[in-house]
């Protein structure tokens, strides 16, 4: 099958680094898998991270890649929710081969039905970020997604502009929040008025005076989705007593953990998306509940994709800059890759 796979960790611009390949076919899948025949997919940070993770030189091909819409092919014994012909969408198991390939093997119990009303690129942009988002929000801080109780109370995100940050305002937005996003550029400042956002501050200027501009003496929740440490302090001056602050970037060092966050009780949540796959805890189906359930949502209306870039098809050169552009810092969105040549 051809795929596009990691040969060395390389700059991204060394064409060693992603290469063209033909692999073996993963052949039949058991247990809880599925064979899925991948239509199209979409990047993101830790597709690059991955590839510059250290490798010994004479390590077997990687295939990278995690998010992806696709077909079953094929069913493990152990599956009960698709057969060969649905749809679906998914971002997979980091500890796994990745969906650069024409064929995958992907447990069920991680994957959603597509949306019927996406194409199967704009379906590819959506689940790795939609987990994170909908984990952090509603598994981690347990805040409420259907009942509006969050009326009257304020969401930060920091970096609205990126994957994660478009999805977490819809789906905070349709839990009530006033959300307040951060962007640096007209453009991104744009796009996240698009995806709901009451109001767009500058991350590159000081918040606290750009929010008490608005009326925002204190925010509830915030999402740090840019940069741990740069904004550590000022998060902790930000918060409204006994809030929350949701964490996806490592810390550079050593963090404070003391006033202001003891004296506010201020809760901390760590969200990475893939422990679930990666441990097999018991709730793993969850991420097949959470896919499916946004795909509804879509089909209604009520979420939108976040695609906003496609490359064409999915070979070497075009992931080679969608990594190019991640590493860059100039996606708004997702970018995505459709079809094989």
């Amino acid at each position: 099958m051809k795929a596009v796979a990691l040969t060395r960790a390389l700059p991204i611009d060394d064409p060693a680094a992603l290469l063209d390949l033909e692999l073996p076919h993963p052949g039949q899948p058991s247990g809880h898998d599925l064979l899925v025949q991948v239509r199209a997919v979409s990047v993101n940070p830790v597709d690059a991270k991955q590839r510059r993770a250290a490798r010994a030189d004479d390590a077997p091909p990687r295939v990278l890649g995690f998010d992806a819409a696709g077909v079953v092919e094929a069913v493990g014994p152990e599956v009960t929710a698709f057969a060969p012909g649905d749809e679906l969408y998914y971002a997979g198991d980091v500890t796994r081969p990745g969906c650069n390939a024409q064929w995958q093997h992907v447990d069920a119990r991680v994957v959603g039905r597509k949306p019927t009303t996406l194409d199967f690129a704009d379906a590819a942009a959506l689940p790795l970020t939609t987990l994170t988002a909908w984990e952090l929000l509603f598994d981690r801080m347990r805040l409420h997604f259907d009942d509006c109780r969050h009326r009257g109370q304020t969401l930060l995100v920091i970096g609205g502009a990126g994957g994660v940050g478009s999805m977490a305002i819809q789906l905070a937005r349709h839990a009530g929040f006033t959300v307040v996003a951060t962007a640096s550029r007209p453009a991104s400042a744009d796009w996240c008025r698009r995806m709901g956002a009451q109001h767009v501050i500058d991350h590159q200027q000081p918040l606290p005076p750009q929010l008490q501009a608005l009326g925002i003496s204190a925010v509830n929740v915030a999402l740090n989705l840019a940069d741990t440490d740069a904004y550590w302090d000022v998060i902790g001056e930000l918060m409204a007593p006994q809030g929350h602050v949701g964490l996806i970037v490592e810390p550079r060092g050593p963090l404070r953990i003391g006033d202001p966050y003891k004296a506010k009780c201020i809760s901390l949540h760590w969200e990475f998306m893939f422990a679930r796959a990666r441990f097999g805890t018991a709730d793993m189906v969850e991420q097949h509940r959470i896919l499916n359930r946004v795909a509804s949502l879509v089909d209604a209306g009520e979420l939108r994709s976040t695609a906003n870039g496609a490359l064409g098809a999915i070979n070497a050169a075009n992931l080679r800059e969608a990594h190019r552009q991640l590493e860059a810092g100039s996606v708004i969105g997702k970018l995505t890759l459709a079809g094989w040549d």
